[in-house]
């Protein structure tokens, strides 16, 4: 095992797929001479020379366009978004032509594109640069949407979509970048499509990813001191969504909790109610309740942007409100 940060175990997953395969590369913008904003790529290009790592223009549309045009051509290209608040700008490409491009060839084109990028809350970047994605994305067939949430999955989840035949968004988290955790020597790419049961438990299911999972098992350890036992699972993947897991839990503990850093309408957690409803109905000893940020957007003040997101204070009282009924 070797302890890394998140933010190095994005790097070194980039670099271990640049030295394993020729037909990647890598491009956004500022990723090669700087390092990237969020200080993600220091030393790529310095190790695979400009024409495999490179700076691009600030125009998403343009470099996002171009790396589809790079995969169906032969090349992985891996392209980052410095923000994920700027997919909005290169979403006609990511949505009518990527994800649509496998399928409307007939098969005749793969598409081997990962397009990552920073995303969520918490460190007082504001209004515009502080949403999560995946909401935005999991509507689209075609894309596949990875949610990594401590540092093994950074590493394994990004070689496994880096290797996919089919277009990739890996949505990092940037409160997650210092946050430090053991990566096995010999971990490789992970399977897409596979969630984790991060925390055994009897009594409740709690479903989050990233920052509010990492909010979940602080309540789970807390109350945990008052004999509740608390099930956390990390989605991981929003798309595949692995319902088996999700299923299989609720069928052991008999209630659900589901959170989210987002808005409430068409939030993704959406979706886990309704297969709740729909295939684990008779599992349930209890209605199921969501937690996210109802209808209100990141400020940049930090009391502000606390009150958003969703807080163990609020979990917590969630889980006890689910309990008690």
């Amino acid at each position: 095992m070797t302890v890394l940060t998140y933010r190095e175990a994005v790097r070194n997953a980039l670099a271990d797929e640049l030295r394993s395969d020729p037909k990647v590369i890598f491009f956004g913008e500022d990723v090669a001479v700087a390092g990237g904003v969020f200080k993600v790529t220091p030393g790529l290009y310095e190790e695979f020379g400009g024409e495999r790592v490179r700076d691009t223009p600030i125009s998403e549309e343009a470099f996002v366009g171009m790396a589809l045009g790079a995969a169906i051509t032969g090349l992985r290209p891996i392209v980052e978004l410095m923000f994920a608040d700027f997919i909005p700008v290169a979403m006609d490409q990511i949505v009518n032509q990527i994800a649509k491009y496998r399928y409307m060839s007939g098969g005749q084109f793969v598409v081997p594109l990962t397009i990552r990028s920073a995303q969520g809350g918490g460190v007082g970047f504001g209004t515009q640069h502080s949403q999560t994605a995946e909401n935005w994305l999991m509507n689209t067939p075609g894309l596949k949407v990875v949610v990594p949430g401590n540092p093994a999955d950074a590493y394994g989840l990004l070689r496994g979509a880096i290797r996919e035949n089919n277009p990739v968004v890996v949505l990092e988290h940037k409160g997650l970048y210092n946050m430090k955790g053991e990566v096995p020597d010999d971990l490789g790419p992970l399977p897409l499509g596979k969630a984790r049961v991060v925390r055994e438990g009897s009594d409740l299911t709690i479903v989050a990813t990233q920052l509010v999972c990492q909010h979940s098992l602080k309540v789970a350890e807390e109350l945990a001191a008052e004999g509740i036992s608390v099930e956390i699972i990390d989605l991981r993947t929003m798309v595949p969504l692995d319902s088996e897991t999700l299923l299989s839990s609720i069928a052991k503990t008999g209630r659900l909790v589901v959170v989210e850093e987002a808005p409430h309408a068409s939030g993704w957690g959406g979706d886990i109610v309704s297969l709740a409803a729909d295939q684990g109905i008779f599992y349930l000893d209890a209605p199921v309740k969501r937690v996210n940020m109802g209808n209100v957007m990141f400020a940049y003040s930090e009391p502000l942007e606390k009150l958003a997101i969703p807080s163990p204070e609020r979990i917590k009282a969630a889980v006890r409100e689910v309990l008690a009924t």
